[in-house]
């Protein structure tokens, strides 16, 4: 494709997620290149790279054109993107052309609002436009990370590394990493994480034999220290309660060496079964899929039988801007209260399916207190049964396993944010009066 023909599919990938506003963007794109499969794999990327950094940079696009005169729409947010990046509206203009596959030219109006904007300082903006979230979230924003919260978001504003999980039912970190570099994908080892590679931005890995033959698995470091934490070993009988596709329950399936039961549960058909390929590539086989469905007995039934019990909650996914800048622009407040309320649910329910003397992980991709240690902080005065204890697995470094809360961000450590939190249920006192 030239460069006006990714320009103006661009814009058209930006109306159709502006028309969907509540629906993910990577869900928008995929349904893009879909009905388009004459884009080939170089093209898609050039052009959803123009469209994230329009949506890693929107508020204060937006606040530009606004200031300037303009309608933030599609064709002058991509515009002002390119000349935050350092580019003239002549350099500009020569991309907007008219032709069957371009965008057409710019129009008067919009040069007149393009020469403008160099004339409004970011100073004046307001903290929150400038730092790319949602005016009532800055508060909450402000409360987690005090001084360092603009270096924080900066780090959230930044384009994600790809991070693997080896499996090393398939084979070790070293011959994955070597597996890969003849494939022309050069890995390096992650700090955290003793399963973890990572690769310098989007490449093509689902691709590659590497992947197909079920060696490495797409996953965030800091989700892979989430598996750490849990502890699933050989013989155990362990719970994901909200599964989703299952990226944890094949690392917990790993590190239990296919020894012992996994119950992978959630309220979704479609990402249970979205789990049925991916257990059978990595050579998964100790894993049964439970739905979840209103008046159930199945959880009744197994009260009190599981060693760990892993509750990814569902939330606001705040730890994952790098990847889904969108996802600032769609979250509102009563989404968060929504959150919380379906999280401490979740907790409680889950919390029955312990045994006594066995653990139950907290965990979400989360950022915000609200989400993480208030919620911990209420549960544990709800369930005087359980009490925190430190992660103790071989999997992590001494310091992080004497830890019983783990708090990752970009800036820190390198990964998503993931907040993190082992409770173990008492053991029965064999003297008490049952």
């Amino acid at each position: 494709m030239t460069p006006s023909a990714r320009l103006a599919s661009a814009i058209e990938l930006i109306d159709a997620m502006e028309a969907t506003p509540r629906r993910p963007a990577d869900a928008v794109a995929n349904s893009f290149f879909r009905e388009r499969r004459f884009i080939g794999g170089g093209d898609r990327r050039a052009i959803s790279a123009i469209v994230w950094d329009v949506l890693r940079h929107w508020r204060r696009l937006g606040w530009w054109l606004s200031q300037a005169g303009g309608v933030p729409g599609a064709r002058l947010l991509v515009a002002a993107e390119q000349i935050r990046k350092g580019g003239t509206v002549g350099e500009i203009g020569q991309a907007y052309v008219e032709g069957r596959f371009a965008s057409g030219a710019l129009t008067k109006d919009e040069r007149y609002v393009l020469d403008r904007l160099g004339a409004f300082d970011e100073k004046e903006m307001p903290r929150a436009v400038r730092l790319e979230v949602p005016d009532w979230l800055l508060p909450l924003l402000e409360a987690r990370f005090g001084e360092t919260l603009e270096e924080e978001l900066a780090a959230m504003g930044m384009e994600a590394p790809l991070d693997l999980r080896v499996n090393i039912l398939r084979g070790t970190r070293e011959v994955a990493a070597k597996q890969l570099a003849r494939e022309g994908l050069h890995a390096e080892p992650t700090s955290l994480s003793p399963w973890g590679l990572r690769l310098p931005g989007r490449l093509p890995v689902t691709s590659s034999k590497t992947f197909q033959d079920g060696l490495v698995e797409i996953q965030d470091e800091g989700s892979q220290v989430l598996v750490a934490m849990v502890g699933a070993a050989p013989g155990m009988r362990v719970l994901d309660y909200c599964a989703g596709a299952g990226g944890k329950t094949l690392g917990m399936a790993m590190t239990m060496e296919n020894r012992g039961q996994i119950v992978a549960c959630d309220v979704s058909e479609t990402r249970l079964n979205g789990a049925v390929r991916r257990l059978r590539r990595a050579g998964v086989h100790n894993v049964e899929r439970h739905l979840l469905v209103s008046g159930d007995k199945w959880a009744k039934r197994r009260a009190g039988s599981f060693d760990r019990v892993l509750v990814d909650a569902p939330c606001t996914g705040t730890g994952t801007w790098r990847r889904n800048p969108d996802a600032r622009l769609r979250l509102t407040e009563e989404d968060l209260r929504e959150l919380t309320a379906k999280q401490a649910d979740i907790m409680d329910r889950a919390a029955t399916l312990v045994k006594p003397g066995g653990r139950m992980i907290y965990a979400t991709c989360s950022v915000l207190d609200a989400e993480n240690r208030d919620q911990i902080t209420a549960f544990l005065k709800r369930n005087p049964a359980f009490e925190m204890v430190s992660a103790g697995t071989p999997y992590l470094s001494q310091d992080m396993a004497d830890k019983s809360l783990l708090m990752l961000s970009p800036l820190k450590n390198g990964t998503d944010g993931f907040f993190g939190a082992v409770m173990e249920r008492k053991p029965v006192d064999a003297n008490s009066c049952i």
